[in-house]
């Protein structure tokens, strides 16, 4: 049974900020939609902003799931499970919002972060739910390090790279939603009004 708690206090902002992996859930919306469980667990992107505010940098990858769900309703869901030490997992239900480095603010938020390689968005979520529960079935497993292969992938493309990465494979969501399709066409396209 979970314990419901009023807020992010400092026990459960301890625990989460300790975690090195944490799981991102989104769904569309009505029925045929498939339900998206992301993984995240690059170093230093991770951070709490408040007792009932959460943000992450949503590095570039091939796949833009979760801001197309954002973008349609706004669900979200983050399960923090404890591989070390005590068993507990921590879930925290809310309204997601994301603010991409083309967007005013992007800066303010960015600075939350230690690593921004790659980073397309900052994912900011309104925290409405704030549980735990026991983590009895989730097994004990040893961290070993970071794999710094996704931020230098990105670093290595360089700006220009990353957003004709980002228009080949994160403008619609594997059902057709629109997803990060925020990259301006480089110029000499022949885009015309």
């Amino acid at each position: 049974m979970a314990t419901v708690h009023e807020c992010i206090d400092a026990r459960i902002r301890r625990f989460v900020e300790a975690q090195h992996v944490f799981f991102v859930a989104t769904a569309p919306d009505g029925p045929d939609g498939h339900v998206n469980v992301s993984p995240k667990g690059v170093g230093g992107t991770f951070a709490v902003l408040d007792e009932r505010t959460v943000a992450y940098a949503d590095l570039t990858a091939s796949g833009a799931e979760t801001i197309a769900h954002l973008r349609q309703n706004g669900r979200v869901t983050l399960m923090f499970c404890a591989f070390d030490g005590p068993p507990n997992i921590v879930r925290l239900h809310g309204r997601g919002r994301f603010v991409t480095l083309y967007d005013e603010g992007f800066a303010d938020l960015a600075v939350h972060f230690a690593e921004t390689r790659g980073v397309r968005a900052v994912v900011v979520v309104d925290v409405e739910r704030v549980s735990d529960s026991c983590g009895y079935g989730v097994p004990l497993m040893d961290y070993r390090g970071e794999r710094d292969l996704l931020p230098s992938f990105m670093d290595r493309k360089g700006a220009d790279g990353q957003a004709e990465y980002r228009r080949r494979k994160n403008r619609t969501s594997i059902d057709g939603l629109p997803a990060f399709d925020m990259d301006p066409e480089p110029e000499g396209t022949g885009a015309t009004a």
